[in-house]
């Protein structure tokens, strides 16, 4: 690494970052996929500067103790592999901030792009046509709770209950609930899917389970292997907890209802197995078919 004194600027930085990250084969994909997005998002978090605006800011001149911090962030990245949203204690959806540590996953989901889109209240299409009658909502298996906050933004009427199986992932999902003032909506359970449900029924559920499967676990980059196993491990073909949450859903769901559901690449196992159901497979800008919307109607919810 070259010393602090031999850079000057925020394009300096950015520069040696691209080029370490590069260099070290780092893998990215906790809400950047580029050496240089990363790149852009660590040097912008750690100045404290909006993370979306990086030209203004592209020739400003650091203060020494800048340039020593952003020396050894950089140098963390490359050695220990950890995320950047650890080693900066915080990530963004959709612009949206949330606290991040080993407690729980990263905070990413394609299901932050489709709640904050037009299938939630927007013009034309939608599955959900009046987000302001929405009054229930579950999101499931919610780690650190960003989605469930995401959630009560979008539903501004709705109650929303979050569960995990992880104390720890409970833990950092209150003090993120507790960030955004959303304490007296957003109620967090402890215990495995629905089992701290009984009884409750809602007009949404969204949920972005353990998805990964055994080969793939097995391969994890170092990067990942920093997260909790539990938010990842899928069973042997990634799809254990979600054939669960399909069986179980109808319970849960009011007859105007439906769940949203993030599978990663197991949907042709899905098709397959639940020729019944009438999956409606929703794209990102990232992906394609790795989101199902399932109605109660289609599951069976009279």
């Amino acid at each position: 690494m070259p010393a602090a004194d031999d850079l000057r600027t925020v394009r300096d930085f950015l520069r040696l970052a691209v080029s370490r990250f590069s260099e070290a084969g780092l893998v990215f994909g906790h809400g950047t996929n580029t050496a240089l997005d990363e790149a852009a998002f660590m040097v912008l978090e750690s100045l404290h500067l909006p993370v979306d605006e990086l030209d203004p800011w592209l020739d400003a001149r650091l203060t020494r103790e800048e340039r020593g911090r952003l020396t050894n962030l950089i140098e963390q990245r490359v050695t220990t592999r950890r995320p950047a949203a650890y080693l900066l204690g915080r990530t963004y959806i959709r612009g949206v901030p949330f606290r991040s540590d080993e407690r729980a996953i990263v905070p990413r989901s394609y299901l932050g792009e489709l709640l904050a889109g037009d299938l939630f209240g927007g013009d034309g299409f939608a599955l959900v046509e009046q987000p302001e009658r929405v009054e229930r909502v579950l999101d499931l298996c919610t780690g650190s709770g960003c989605l469930a906050i995401l959630a009560a933004m979008v539903f501004p009427n709705a109650k929303v209950d979050a569960v995990d199986l992880s104390e720890d992932a409970l833990a950092l999902a209150d003090e993120n609930v507790a960030d955004h003032d959303l304490v007296d909506r957003i109620e967090l359970l402890q215990g495995d899917l629905f089992a701290p449900l009984e009884g409750r029924r809602y007009d949404l559920i969204v949920t972005n389970p353990p998805y990964v499967d055994a080969e793939a676990m097995a391969g994890l980059p170092a990067e990942y292997r920093h997260e909790p196993p539990l938010a990842f491990a899928g069973g042997p073909d990634g799809l254990d907890i979600v054939r669960r949450i399909i069986d179980e859903a109808p319970e849960h769901l009011t007859p105007s209802g439906g769940m949203i559901c993030e599978i990663g690449t197991g949907r042709e196992i899905l098709d397959d197995e639940y020729p019944h159901l009438p999956f409606l497979w929703l794209d990102t800008e990232e992906s394609e078919g790795e989101v199902f919307w399932l109605s109660a109607k289609d599951l069976g919810v009279a």
